[in-house]
């Protein structure tokens, strides 16, 4: 059984592209090492394009490098990827791959799946590595104002 005080979502923008790969990945490796220090094991990934599929990647190659950590991915429906890119199908296939644990909030979709998967990740975390640079309302700012509500942790990778 996972315990929520080892354990850490992450949550961000699906546009990722304007920001220093090679930054965000330095700026995550030190959160998530300070983490994995301090006995935090389970990290979560909602599974869509962006931030989320950089995060999983990044648990996977936590993974491959000798850590003791796994990969929970809660993703919002079954049908997630309907209307994604084929290539966008293919890293999300390889994403699961890499999972530990598979968690689906809902058999397929419907308005509201996505806040449902977001709260679903907080409410298992006791802590939360976002990518959130814009001020305007989205799925990453109710996320991260939920997980503040909760109590959680939160870092913001996109502060450099």
């Amino acid at each position: 059984m996972r315990e929520k005080s080892k354990t850490c979502c992450f949550t961000g923008h699906r546009d990722i592209s304007m920001v220093s790969y090679e930054g965000l990945l330095h700026r995550t490796d030190a959160l998530a090492m300070r983490l994995i220090n301090n006995g935090y094991k389970y990290f979560v990934c909602g599974g869509a394009i962006g931030f989320d599929t950089f995060a999983a990647t990044y648990v996977a190659s936590l993974k491959k490098r000798g850590f003791d950590v796994e990969l929970i991915l809660i993703l919002p429906c079954r049908d997630q990827t309907a209307k994604w890119s084929e290539y966008d199908k293919g890293v999300y296939k390889m994403m699961l791959s890499y999972a530990d644990e598979i968690i689906y909030t809902a058999e397929s979709y419907y308005p509201g799946c996505m806040q449902k998967r977001n709260r679903a990740m907080v409410d298992a975390s006791s802590a939360c590595i976002c990518f959130l640079q814009s001020e305007r309302n989205s799925g990453t700012r109710q996320t991260v104002e939920y997980a503040l509500s909760k109590g959680l942790a939160i870092v913001n990778v996109a502060i450099e």
